[in-house]
């Protein structure tokens, strides 16, 4: 460290000893060596916490940069977030308006079913034709059942729409029963 060799220290151990003389000379030598020990300690601790304070300012940069990663992934997720939100809602919104669709659609046919039967109703038909006409829709009624009954699996439960669908038909075929009969029951 101070590049001495040995024999500079031979020379101020024999200069030390002529000048302190032998009696006190290893008393000194112990001073010596114990305020060089707390140098050296010194010198340790102040290296060693100069060693934290680098350690620290590493750690405060790596908490830095992970604060950094954690607001780029937080606003990565919001991105994607808000990219995935505006199809979700376009598909629900579309979803909703078929579903209006179909909804003013089978209102529209319940009204036509309902008008139709308003005007079988007040239609002057004697009451043989009428009660084959309701004789067809329990027939219609029965034969709908069985179908259901044979199924190997239980029928799934219906929606609006299609309970909607079964009555429309069931007019039809019972309209279509109606016209039958009063046509082949009048003789030309």
């Amino acid at each position: 460290m101070f590049d001495i060799s040995f024999t500079e220290l031979m020379l101020i151990g024999v200069v030390a000893l002529v000048v302190i003389g032998p009696e006190r000379l290893p008393r000194v030598a112990r001073t010596v060596g114990h305020l060089v020990g707390r140098a050296q300690r010194y010198v340790g601790n102040v290296k060693s916490d100069i060693q934290r304070e680098m350690d620290l300012d590493k750690l405060d940069d790596l908490k830095g940069q992970m604060e950094d990663a954690a607001k780029s992934v937080k606003s990565s997720m919001k991105d994607a977030e808000a990219s995935l939100r505006d199809p979700l809602e376009e598909a629900r919104s579309s979803l909703k308006d078929a579903s209006d669709s179909i909804d003013n659609v089978v209102r529209s046919a319940r009204d036509e079913i309902e008008g139709t039967s308003d005007q079988e109703a007040t239609d002057d038909t004697p009451d043989s034709e009428s009660q084959d006409t309701h004789e067809q829709t329990d027939d219609t009624d029965a034969a709908i059942e069985p179908q259901a009954d044979s199924a190997s699996q239980p029928a799934a439960p219906k929606s609006d729409a299609e309970l909607a669908d079964a009555r429309i038909e069931q007019m039809k075929q019972a309209n279509n029963g109606a016209d039958t009969a009063s046509t082949s029951g009048t003789p030309s």
